[in-house]
């Protein structure tokens, strides 16, 4: 037997055999509703019809394939919480396409009134529990309230950055900061610093900002066109004094959406209110966006967000230790600094794990203990890069003979990668420096270690030489 929110009687007589559960809907959808907001609300859970209980599973019918995988991906685990608090026997809500004869949906605010309808609290408006940032706009993803400028930490991969997004978030629309384009790899904190440029605005309390992902701004336009309501989604866009798309790679290939991005910027921007994007590449890298979005999008002011060094990843994790309230040794962040290089955010997710670790089982963090806790991040990182495959690309860069790497020639052309090359290996793979001088030409360890140190000095003072080293570890890693 299916339940249909819809307005025909044979419908309302199968929810009134079946009260409880449709009551129990009726709180969840209010409860939704409070959470998400009246936009996001109508436009994606208002079509969801309520299906039969099947033991412990309970299925909601949608009317399009399209629409069940949103809802799935956005609010599934949302929704098996909710109903788990409503019916503790249940325990996992399936979504499913309607099929031929299932009752048509009606939008689930109709059903009946909802006593919970009101916005929640701060602190209960987020999923994980965590309070957001409160934004005026209705098209707003919640802002987190952990990324903050506060919370970021500044090294030199990231510092012109950080500059940038403080100066906007103090002086939106200033001259030569509009657009703001952060990029750089994965988990490097592009999407850190958005939050905190939102959460700055939003605390001055006369700016409205408006923050998603591009997919979101993708979907929320279909569903705009589905709907019929085109002209409603662009007016809200933009009306907001800020607008910040993350992950804008996304758009590549989305020609329509492109299109709308395009105008709705020219519209802000044309109006002085503030972009600001964030993507993996630069502007002129991102291939597959129209040169006319590009060009925009490169003539305000474009910060790079490079891979951190030793030194800021130990900083992040210090700070991160001090703040949880666990000692953690210092031979442990060396340790995790070392080997997690590329991504922060799965650095700090190691560190997470580790502190949980230690809280749930009253136990000091240990090398040996991380060795143990960590074994299957430890495990994926140990493969990297050779250090065969390091010298035979440092080789090609600076065009020399791969043999140049284990010879005695000391000519500064061939001196020079060869240290480059050593310092890399010391950066990107777990060998000893024996190890490492034994793979140049059976060198001491104190060269390996003088060669380390005399290209961390070079990249300090040489801005275009830290370029070059750069992009050899990006070219490795990826």
């Amino acid at each position: 037997m299916t339940i249909g929110v819809d307005d025909d009687e044979s419908a309302f007589s199968r929810l009134e055999d079946n009260k409880g559960l449709a009551e129990s809907w009726v709180r969840i959808c209010g409860r939704l509703k409070g959470e998400v907001g009246e936009v996001e609300y109508r436009t994606w859970l208002t079509q969801i019809a309520l299906g039969p209980i099947d033991g412990d599973e309970i299925t909601l019918l949608l009317p399009t394939r399209f629409l069940r995988d949103w809802v799935r991906s956005q609010y599934g685990d949302r929704l098996n919480e909710l109903w788990h608090n409503e019916i503790p026997s249940l325990r996992r809500v399936e979504l499913q396409v309607a099929r031929a004869g299932d009752p048509a949906p009606l939008p689930v605010a109709e059903v009946a009134p909802s006593p919970v309808s009101a916005p929640l609290p701060a602190e209960e408006s987020s999923p994980a529990g965590r309070p957001v940032a409160e934004v005026r706009s209705d098209l707003v993803t919640a802002l987190d309230s952990r990324f903050t400028f506060g919370t970021f930490i500044v090294g030199k991969p990231n510092e012109f950055a950080y500059a940038c997004a403080r100066r906007v978030a103090e002086k939106p629309s200033s001259v030569g900061f509009n657009p703001l384009f952060l990029y750089g790899g994965v988990g490097l904190g592009k999407t850190h610093l958005m939050h905190a440029i939102g959460a700055e605005l939003v605390k001055s309390g006369n700016v409205s900002v408006a923050y998603m992902s591009a997919e979101k701004f993708m979907y929320r336009f279909i569903a705009a066109i589905r709907s019929q309501s085109t002209i409603e989604f662009k007016e809200q866009l933009r009306s907001v004094d800020v607008l910040m798309i993350d992950d804008l790679q996304f758009l590549i290939g989305k020609d329509n959406t492109q299109e709308e991005f395009f105008h709705t910027f020219n519209a802000l921007v044309d109006a002085g209110r503030q972009i600001v994007v964030s993507a993996d590449k630069s502007p002129s890298d991102l291939s597959g966006l129209e040169d006319r979005l590009r060009t925009r999008l490169g003539c305000g002011m474009v910060a790079d967000i490079h891979a951190t060094t030793f030194e800021l990843r130990i900083s992040i994790l210090e700070a991160k230790a001090a703040a949880s309230g666990v000692v953690v040794p210092a031979k442990v962040l060396e340790f995790l600094a070392h080997k997690i290089t590329s991504n922060v955010r799965e650095l700090e997710g190691a560190l997470n794990r580790l502190i949980a670790h230690a809280n749930l089982f009253g136990r000091p963090v240990t090398l040996e203990a991380t060795q143990d806790v960590l074994h299957d991040i430890l495990k994926a990182h140990d493969r990297r890069v050779t250090i065969e495959e390091i010298q035979k690309k440092v080789a090609e860069h600076w065009n020399i003979r791969l043999t140049d790497m284990s010879s005695a020639r000391r000519a500064r052309n061939v001196a020079r990668p060869r240290q480059v090359a050593m310092y890399l290996a010391k950066q990107l793979t777990s060998r000893s420096l024996p190890e490492i001088g034994r793979k140049f030409g059976n060198r001491d360890h104190t060269t390996v270690m003088h060669a380390v140190n005399r290209v961390t000095e070079l990249m300090e003072r040489d801005a275009a030489f830290a370029e070059d080293v750069e992009l050899m570890r990006r070219m490795l890693e990826s």
